[in-house]
């Protein structure tokens, strides 16, 4: 039916028909008015599309016999593992009897003090944050132009670009009221009304 349906030429019709009664695999390509195919100019596709295409449409079961025979059915032995290192223990338990201390414990947490004061990062500028942020936001617009999507985007991006805007302008004017004040505190000003001017 689906050959009536489709617009073939009579030559291609009978050329399927042909290869369905004999049980071949259907071809990719059915030239219109010749059974000549023209030679390939280069070979298009990888050999194991070849392959592919020679395969019989009955699949090719192994025997249970021969899926027994190989490996696929053998376990590995379970072989136990130490949990922890024994010596590490029998150091730690000569410590703790010679002593009364447990040396290396006292040792390990020192090293991770010294750690974790090495390891503080001062914070990250909040400005600079949002100045980053912005800047993504704008990339993504234009990503989104470019791939047609702007107008869908577009009011959602720039309503947070102009938040994150008002941000930095309070951020910015805190900055400055700081300043501010520390250059009067630093070197006060001095009236003009003064009269020891």
């Amino acid at each position: 039916a689906m050959i009536e349906e489709s617009k073939l030429t009579g030559f291609q019709k009978r050329y399927l028909m042909d290869c369905v009664k004999r049980g071949d695999a259907l071809p990719l390509q059915c030239h219109p008015t010749s059974s000549t195919e023209p030679a390939p100019a280069a070979p298009a596709f990888s050999p194991a599309a070849c392959q592919l295409s020679r395969l019989s449409a009955k699949p090719h079961l192994r025997p249970a016999k021969v899926c027994q025979a190989g490996d696929a059915y053998t376990r590995e032995k379970f072989q136990p593992r130490a949990g922890r290192d024994l010596e590490k223990e029998k150091q730690r338990l000569q410590n703790i009897l010679a002593t009364g201390k447990n040396v290396v414990e006292d040792k390990v947490v020192k090293q991770v003090l010294v750690r974790t004061e090495e390891e503080e990062v001062p914070e990250p500028d909040r400005f600079e944050e949002l100045v980053n942020e912005v800047q993504e936001r704008r990339e993504f617009l234009e990503e989104m132009e470019a791939l047609g999507q702007g107008k869908k985007y577009r009011s959602i991006v720039l309503t947070e670009i102009s938040q994150k805007m008002r941000e930095m302008e309070i951020i910015d004017k805190k900055r400055s009221e700081e300043m501010r004040e520390n250059m009067t505190k630093d070197f006060p000003l001095r009236n003009k009304s003064d009269p020891h001017d």
